[in-house]
């Protein structure tokens, strides 16, 4: 029992997929007490919030869900409408999850951290929210997801503009109507992919703002058939082990192959298969696209042929086309119908490389070549991924060292889920882990899984502290530098390695070892007494080793592999 109602065992910030998870885990496994702190009225995380036109998710419903380890009844029991849900069916499946185990009563709705600092004395994390509460817990858990500080440029005369203006990620809850409306649409990444086809639909006039095209694949979203969900529900024990089994977290894999290793006729048929099922397996066909140049051109100039059978104007189409960086060194959206949209008579695409934006203005937008005037913008520029959120925490370790000052110059992690000088602080799929590069509910049960039994260990261990050694954290920090360098990943100027945000440190924020290899790192961590970190209780430590796990494990994974 907790000293007071202030008091947890751990304390939690955020209330998406990673935070319902880890408040079942904490509470209903662990039998520990936990308070979730909310910045939203309700649950959902990104999927509260993103609620513009075409919202929906980029992984196939049926495995952008919990699974098993969470409940089997609940697998039989939800049956999804579409392929790739939208945002209205996804956040109505979190609410029936937070109802279903009964969630809410634990979470603070409505509520922002704003300071979260380690007293070393007690041994406990004291947090601050913006009404003014406190309350202190042993373990900190961040679960704020790593897309949700949204990104607004600073264009100058940004404030200026008369009309309504909006950004995808911060979209209002009653909609918004574009009938009749002229409207500016600046960015092409995946929101604005999913939103630009929706809105041209009502608008008097769409102008696209591009300034780097995307190799956007075809999604191939339908309804649910009844017989869709009764193979899949027969199936999902084998679904869930393959997705643990696999690098991105989807359940198939990739075959052994290189792109070269076959005809241009058979690579040709490979990808256009891909194509016709749609999602994300076009970048699975071959083992070698994001480390090998030549391979990787191959699958480029696939989606580039794809794009100029599909948009009638040639110069549109070539506008559309990318060049400039390879094949999945952005992250590349899903499209339904969104080629097609540059089709239409009331859609402008406007190239902003060639002719940037100068300022927006009282009526529109101005770039080098003119100004446009419109009634509405629509900022569809993205997050301050991975990090932005964590650093408006205010998150304070030992001696009142900042988790911005310490990350200056980028992060600098273990495992990607915890940092040295910030005892009991778990990050769910933080820098330096598999998030974003992979199927996202997966690689978070592997992270909260992981930090369940973290806690258990100590538990049993009459221990109640552990931080990473900082001779582990370099040598994380230093394995996954080396695996970057290894890919074509840090060739593209991405929100994967901050190149949206200016002055941020510029390197590649997830990890992007596989979400497999990963996973048995981590294991193997564990398994060795969590090699690489300090455990003991507050003012006492026992001490902690490092064998170098993680760089041995993978080295021993590359070598089997080749």
């Amino acid at each position: 029992m907790r000293p007071s109602d202030n008091d947890f065992d751990a304390v939690v910030i955020g209330a998406g997929f990673s935070g319902l998870y880890m408040l079942h885990r904490l509470r209903d496994t662990l039998g520990l007490t936990a308070r979730v702190f909310e910045a939203a009225d309700d649950v959902g995380g990104t999927w509260y919030w993103n609620r513009y036109p075409g919202a929906r998710c980029d992984s196939e419903s049926y495995f952008y869900s919990f699974s098993d380890r969470l409940s089997e009844e609940l697998l039989e029991e939800w049956t999804w409408t579409e392929r790739f849900a939208g945002q209205p069916e996804i956040l109505g499946y979190l609410q029936h999850v937070a109802e279903r185990f009964d969630l809410y009563r634990d979470i603070r709705f409505g509520t922002r951290v704003v300071a979260a600092e380690y007293d070393e004395t007690s041994g406990r994390w004291s947090v601050r929210t913006d009404a003014g509460e406190r309350a202190t817990a042993t373990y900190l858990i961040t679960a704020v997801g790593c897309l949700s500080t949204t990104n607004l440029p600073e264009f100058p005369g940004r404030d200026s503009f008369r009309g309504d203006w909006y950004h995808t990620g911060l979209w209002p809850h009653e909609g918004v109507d574009f009938t009749g409306k002229r409207v500016a649409v600046i960015g092409t990444g995946a929101t604005g992919v999913q939103a630009i086809p929706e809105i041209a639909q009502e608008a008097e006039h769409v102008y696209v703002l591009q300034r780097t095209p995307n190799y956007d694949i075809a999604g191939g979203n339908r309804p649910m058939t009844e017989e869709d969900g009764r193979a899949i529900k027969d199936n999902y024990r084998e679904i869930w082990q393959t997705t643990r089994e696999t690098g991105f977290g989807f359940p198939y894999r990739t075959p052994e192959r290189t792109a070269l290793s076959v005809s241009d006729d058979e690579r040709r048929q490979i990808y256009e298969e891909a194509w016709q099922r749609g999602g994300f397996r076009l970048g699975t066909t071959f083992n070698d696209l994001l480390v090998d140049e030549d391979a990787n051109e191959t699958a480029a100039e696939f989606l580039r042929a794809r794009i100029r059978e599909r948009v009638r104007d040639p110069e549109v189409a070539e506008l559309l086309s990318p060049r400039d960086h390879p094949f999945f060194t952005k992250r590349p959206p899903l499209e339904n119908g969104y080629y097609d949209t540059f089709n239409r008579d009331n859609v402008t695409l406007v190239n902003v490389r060639d002719a940037p934006i100068q300022e927006i203005t009282e009526r529109g937008v101005r770039t080098a070549d003119g100004e446009y005037e419109v009634d509405t913008l629509v900022y569809a520029t993205g997050f301050d991924a991975m990090t932005g959120t964590l650093f408006k925490i205010g998150i304070r370790g030992r001696d009142g060292l900042d988790l911005r000052e310490k990350w200056a110059k980028g992060p600098t992690s273990y495992l990607g889920v915890t940092t040295s000088g910030f005892p009991n602080l778990f990050m769910i799929t933080g820098p330096q882990s598999p998030s974003v590069l992979t199927n996202m509910p997966v690689a978070i049960e592997q992270h909260v899984d992981w930090i369940t039994d973290c806690l258990r260990h100590l538990r049993e261990r009459g221990a109640d502290l552990i931080e990473p050694l900082p001779e582990a954290e370099r040598d994380w920090v230093d394995h996954h530098d080396e695996v970057t360098a290894t890919t074509l990943l840090p060739r593209a100027n991405s929100w994967w390695v901050g190149a949206n945000i200016p002055g941020k440190p510029r390197s590649l924020y997830p990890y992007v070892g596989g979400l497999d290899v990963y996973r048995v790192i981590c294991d193997r961590v564990a398994a060795r007494g969590y090699d690489g970190f300090t455990t003991g209780s507050a003012g006492r430590t026992t001490g902690g080793g490092f064998a170098g796990v993680a760089r041995a494990t993978f080295d021993e994974l590359a070598a089997e592999a080749s």
